[in-house]
């Protein structure tokens, strides 16, 4: 059965620690994204872009930055990724900013149960408190699942507060040094689950078939990719330009492949591109031509199997 996918765009930096990941939208398209998705047999709708949204310094909140924005933003978003899965369609969500994941997460968040694969080589579970940077994207985590210290209308923008619970969780590719003692603090007295980097460097399938197995209770599983977690050494597009770190793009995209696999699939979110690293546009081409295949990979139908049915 043919895959039934809705491109999703939310050109958005507002969370962001600077601009540029507000382009990777336009760039993805550019680089040929959505025609691939049809070539490779997948059904495909492009529901287009929300407005640009550019960040600047917002020296009205210096802690959390922006955080109006990145509330409208998710609010959006959220609405339009429900639409999709009320459709039946599965939904790929292009960002922007980290803090997207959470409009897509809130999108999903209904009767459903919910596993999320944070496919990140950080957690995002700081608080305006804990750092002094007041991106929000570094963020995103703690006000998912509802940290005291967060902003309580990002915290609480969504259906349910918090969004998630922590067995709802998977941390996937997590640099070892680089959460805060703040967010691994916190960690562990959630008992949130993690896979880091080294074990998905070592074995990329066999990781992301653990990470999928741990969220066995849930109907709907969200992937949430920040392209920061692949070595800027090998595919030099990410916001954050980080040397000899994270995953071999090879290997990200093996994994990849795995999680979205599942039959329970019903959104990926792709954040933290900055195309303003590839000024040739090739590692954009390079990163389309791997996300391309690893979708057209799941060649079942997906979501779970109450995506047919509307929420209530």
């Amino acid at each position: 059965m043919t895959v039934a996918l809705d491109v999703i765009g939310v050109p958005s930096s507002m969370g962001a620690f600077a601009p540029g990941q507000e382009k990777a939208p336009a760039a993805l398209r550019a680089a040929g994204l959505v025609e691939q998705l049809v070539a490779s047999g997948l059904d495909i709708e492009d529901r287009g872009d929300a407005p640009v949204c550019r960040w600047f310094p917002d020296r009205d909140h210096p802690r959390a930055q922006h955080v109006g924005a990145v509330v409208e933003a998710a609010t959006e978003t959220a609405v339009r990724v429900r639409t999709s899965v009320q459709r039946g369609r599965l939904a790929l969500v292009l960002g922007g900013d980290c803090t997207v994941g959470l409009g897509t997460i809130a999108g999903l968040r209904d009767a459903a149960s919910l596993g999320l694969v944070y496919f990140d080589l950080h957690t995002d579970m700081n608080i305006p408190s804990s750092v002094p940077q007041g991106a929000l994207d570094w963020m995103g985590m703690a006000h998912g699942l509802g940290f005291e210290g967060t902003e309580e209308r990002l915290r609480t923008f969504g259906p349910r507060t918090p969004l998630l619970d922590p067995d709802e969780v998977v941390f996937f590719a997590v640099g070892p040094d680089n959460p805060t003692p703040y967010e691994r603090e916190q960690q562990a007295a959630r008992g949130l689950r993690e896979i880091d980097a080294p074990e998905v460097a070592a074995h990329p399938e066999a990781s992301a078939e653990k990470a999928v197995a741990w969220l066995d209770s849930a109907n709907r599983i969200l992937v949430h990719l920040d392209v920061d977690v692949i070595d800027y050494m090998d595919l030099p597009l990410s916001e954050n330009a980080g040397r000899n770190e994270g995953l071999a793009f090879g290997a990200t995209m093996r994994a990849l492949r795995t999680l979205v696999a599942t039959p329970r699939l019903a959104a990926i979110t792709v954040a933290e591109m900055n195309p303003d690293h590839d000024p040739d546009g090739t590692a954009v081409e390079r990163f389309v031509a791997g996300l391309v295949q690893a979708l057209s990979g799941a060649a079942v139908a997906v979501g779970g199997s109450d995506r047919a049915t509307p929420s209530q």
